[in-house]
């Protein structure tokens, strides 16, 4: 018996992951393509795009994030971390939420529009259900590819399994990563059955191996046992309420356990405090004065408050000064 092989062979754990998130994700008519990270699901989303329309233009957004691969990067708001070769006139940047701006631009010759379901590096930026709804019009008006990188904000995250399901709107591809796994090396690539299936148009060697299946399968079985979605709107829900009313605080943005907390000044300094006087990790983003918070979706409400009492506590330290 043959251990493993790659993707060319498919195995029976593969289609068992498949039907799963399908069912758990709503997207249970959606093919799915595995891989290895988000960077890899975003690139190969991107590749199939191409191949679909023919076309070679991508519209991505101010700060955005997909990844630091070739493509992947080219396509990411952020020059310094794209190497010279990565370098190409087929990106092109808009205004993030801006409808007249996307509709000014879009045209006969645009591959895809690729957008992240919330913002992470880009300071956990919600982009509006109508901002959403208006980009699928126009994907359809031009025949081009509408692909949802959730990433970061995908996996119940949100409150929903993906945050795009807010908007009520079905891309026609959804990246995921990061979640799937629960610190195990996945990405996936959910593809709209309208996309006509190719031997070899996309392959890896370890994409959808059979560790990598088993624990995401476990990840998606304790998402829906433990009821993690459910848990993750109502602790962050509670968490947002309270940050809004810690002094020194601009505004609090996100869904769910994804949240970006904007201060009147720059969080170095509280990110640094919280580290190493509370053991409290918090992530950076774009934003300067931003600070990420992406907890487990196990999280609890006594643990939460745990958060809350030293993020407070260092903010009014901070504010004394």
């Amino acid at each position: 018996k043959i251990g493993f092989y790659s993707n060319s062979v498919k195995i029976p754990i593969q289609d068992e992951l498949a039907k799963k998130l399908g069912e758990l994700s709503g997207y249970s008519d959606y093919n799915l393509f595995l891989c290895n990270s988000g960077a890899e699901a975003n690139e190969n989303a991107l590749k199939l795009a191409s191949f679909h329309t023919g076309r070679k233009k991508i519209i991505t957004f101010s700060k955005a994030f997909h990844g630091r691969t070739s493509l992947t990067v080219a396509a990411t708001d952020n020059k310094s971390i794209a190497a010279p070769i990565n370098e190409t006139d087929n990106i092109i940047f808009l205004p993030f939420n801006d409808e007249t701006a996307i509709e000014n631009t879009m045209n006969d010759s645009i591959c895809a529009v690729m957008i992240e379901g919330i913002q992470g590096v880009g300071g956990v930026q919600v982009p509006t259900d109508s901002f959403l709804q208006k980009i699928r019009l126009l994907c359809e008006k031009y025949n081009a590819v509408f692909i949802l990188d959730e990433v970061q904000s995908g996996y119940g995250r949100s409150g929903k399994f993906f945050s795009h399901q807010f908007s009520g709107i079905k891309p026609d591809i959804i990246t995921t990563a990061k979640g799937m796994g629960n610190g195990f090396p996945i990405g996936g690539v959910l593809i709209s059955p309208k996309f006509a299936q190719k031997h070899h148009m996309m392959g890896t060697t370890f994409g959808g191996n059979h560790l990598a299946c088993a624990a995401a399968i476990a990840v998606l079985d304790v998402i829906k046992s433990e009821k993690l979605m459910v848990n993750a709107k109502g602790i962050g829900d509670y968490m947002i309420a309270v940050l809004k009313k810690i002094t020194g605080v601009k505004e609090v943005r996100g869904r769910g356990l994804m949240i970006g907390v904007e201060l009147e000044f720059p969080c170095e300094q509280i990110r640094h405090e919280l580290i190493f006087r509370h053991k409290i990790f918090t992530g950076s983003s774009s934003n300067k004065n931003t600070l990420r918070l992406l907890p487990p979706l196990t999280l609890s409400k006594e643990e939460a408050e745990i958060f809350l009492h030293a993020f407070a506590s260092v903010m009014k330290k901070n504010l004394v000064r």
